[in-house]
């Protein structure tokens, strides 16, 4: 037998997965160059113009008070959503940690909004918010004593607690579920140390418990930061960004320009715009949270 046949090519492996790498680097990477090229182009509904033309559309990217007020959405959104999500999830998780019965059946029950489509939760929930079938406005006017009519969909100052509602009772299990398996991995014998030394909840979780589950919560709280950042179905199930532009969301904005008023180069240079400034997040994130030394 030959030394060849005894010592195969040390690169067989990588010939094996090659075609599986190209396919995805070709689905993944091609549109996003491809969109690259375009946003230095002139297409829309009205024009194919293909030729260079510079950086035309990122300068009217920093004169589009619509981009910049949707921005602003977006991170209203995230910052009040995601703050109640994490608090509520850590207080589930805690009510949770304890042995009681049924609970594998509780915990399947609370774990059912996760699975359902956004956008059908938002579809569902503008049913319920309906002025005159919707449960909630009967539900508060029993409660009131008196009619109560409540444009949650509408009126400004209620669009974005209805939103918020939503948003929180869909994804609120998703961080009780991770932050219930981290719990459950605290070194029950230092909490319990703790206490016979007379520390109070507060300090046995800010010294032993938080640090114990810190890179946990944090990958948690970063997913669901980009998640919340790039917020699209149940705002569009609820509103389609209304009333007027008053919730419109980066992602539907983004959508409008490029499906409705078929911006084409100006919604790829959007597309980047959002591209550059979750990088420089998530590189912030990730270097504040400690999660890569």
């Amino acid at each position: 037998m030959t030394a060849k046949a005894l010592h195969p090519d040390r690169n067989f492996k990588y010939w094996l997965i090659a075609p599986a790498i190209f396919l995805l680097l070709l689905i993944g990477l091609f549109p996003l160059f491809y969109s690259l090229v375009v946003s230095f182009m002139r297409i829309d509904m009205m024009d194919t113009d293909t030729s260079f033309a510079g950086l035309y559309n990122y300068k009217n990217l920093f004169t589009d008070d619509r981009l910049w007020w949707s921005l602003a959405h977006t991170l209203l959104i995230t910052v009040i959503a995601l703050p109640i999500e994490l608090v509520l999830g850590l207080a589930m998780a805690y009510l949770f940690l304890e042995r009681m019965p049924g609970r594998q059946v509780f915990i399947a029950l609370l774990v059912l909004p996760t699975i359902i489509s956004p956008i059908v939760a938002g579809a569902t929930w503008r049913l319920m918010f309906d002025n005159k079938y919707g449960p909630i406005n009967q539900i508060i006017s029993w409660v009131w004593g008196e009619r109560v009519n409540a444009l949650w969909t509408i009126n400004p100052s209620l669009v974005y607690p209805a939103i918020i509602f939503c948003e929180v009772w869909q994804w609120t299990p998703f961080m009780f579920l991770i932050l219930l398996a981290a719990l459950s991995n605290v070194d029950k014998s230092q909490t319990e140390a703790a206490e016979i030394d007379g520390a109070s909840f507060f300090r046995t979780f800010r010294y032993i418990v938080l640090p114990a589950i810190w890179p946990v919560m944090a990958i948690a709280i970063l997913i669901r930061g980009l998640d919340l950042f790039r917020i699209f179905d149940i705002i569009w199930a609820l509103t389609q960004g209304g009333p007027g532009t008053r919730t419109e969301t980066i992602s539907i904005y983004t959508y409008v320009q490029g499906f409705k008023q078929f911006e084409t180069s100006y919604t790829a240079a959007i597309a980047f715009l959002v591209i550059l400034l979750l990088t420089v997040i998530c590189t912030w994130a990730i270097r504040r949270m400690g999660l890569v030394k």
